[in-house]
C-alpha cells in the first residue's frame, strides 16, 4: 500500500528549494534598515539636506531595492522558470518607452495653455516665495 501512495505524494520532502524561514528574515530584516535609510534622509544627521535632489536619488534607489527584494522573494521570482524574462522584458521596454515618449510632452506643457490657465500657473518667483517661507519654518524649527 505504502509504496502505491508514495509515487503519487508530490508534497513529501520538497522545498521548492526557497531557502528556508532564515532567508525571509534576512529579507525582511534588509527591508527594516532600508526604511530606516529612507527616514534618514528627513533627519537632522542627514549630510546633504540643503541638497534635496540628492535625497530624491537616494529615496529612488531604496525605493526601487525595497521593491526588488519584495517581487524577487516574497512573490517567488528568483525561483521562477526563466520564462519570468518573456513578461519582464517586454513590460520594462514599453515602460522606458513611455517615459521618453512623455518626455516632450512634460517638457512642452507650458507652451500652448489657454489664458486663463496661464493666470493660475506656477511662475518662477512663486516658487522662490515658497522656498523662501519654507526654509525659513525650517531655521526657525531649530531654535
Amino acid at each position: 500500500m505504502s509504496d502505491q501512495t508514495a509515487p503519487h505524494d508530490h508534497t513529501a520532502g520538497h522545498d521548492h528549494g526557497h531557502g528556508g524561514l532564515g532567508k525571509y528574515i534576512a529579507v525582511f530584516l534588509a527591508l527594516c534598515f532600508l526604511t530606516t535609510m529612507s527616514f534618514f534622509t528627513y533627519s537632522a544627521a542627514w549630510p546633504w539636506r540643503d541638497q534635496p535632489q540628492v535625497g530624491w536619488a537616494f529615496m529612488m534607489a531604496v525605493s526601487c531595492t525595497k521593491a526588488m527584494l519584495v517581487v524577487l522573494f516574497f512573490m517567488h521570482v528568483w525561483w521562477e522558470a526563466n520564462w519570468k524574462y518573456v513578461l519582464t522584458i517586454p513590460a520594462a521596454m514599453m515602460a522606458i518607452f513611455l517615459v521618453i515618449m512623455l518626455i516632450p510632452d512634460v517638457g512642452l506643457r507650458n507652451r500652448m495653455v489657454s489664458q486663463e490657465r496661464a493666470l493660475h500657473m506656477a511662475r518662477p518667483s512663486d516658487l522662490l516665495l515658497l522656498e523662501r517661507a519654507g526654509g525659513g519654518q525650517v531655521e526657525s524649527s531649530h531654535h
